[in-house]
């Protein structure tokens, strides 16, 4: 199973919506507190292992990162450990500062 793309557009919809999303950021907690979407949850990259029980398998995640290329690596780990409703935010938070939200900061 591959993981699915979303765009920040797509994602912005989705949560004006009201779907039921967890929203997963990997980043570190520097980056975390200078920029963020609401609701989400930092648990980073390199914790997922240790603390992916934090997450439900049946829940919808979108993986989020600052462009794109940590979220994939741990969409496709959260893909092997047998989660199905993975999705990964392409181009990441600056994707969502520069199409959605101008008040996330960029870096």
């Amino acid at each position: 199973m591959s993981v699915k793309q979303i765009s920040a557009t797509e994602l912005n919809n989705k949560i004006q919506n009201e779907e039921a999303l967890f929203l997963l950021d990997v980043r570190e907690p520097n980056e975390f507190q200078y920029a963020r979407i609401d609701k989400s949850v930092l648990i980073p990259l390199n914790q997922i292992p240790q603390r992916i029980g934090e997450l439900d398998p049946q829940q919808n995640i979108v993986v989020i990162c600052h462009h794109g290329v940590r979220s994939q690596q741990a969409a496709n780990y959260l893909v092997h450990c047998g989660f199905e409703k993975i999705s990964n935010l392409t181009g990441g938070i600056d994707a969502w500062s520069r199409e959605c939200d101008s008040s996330v900061p960029r870096y």
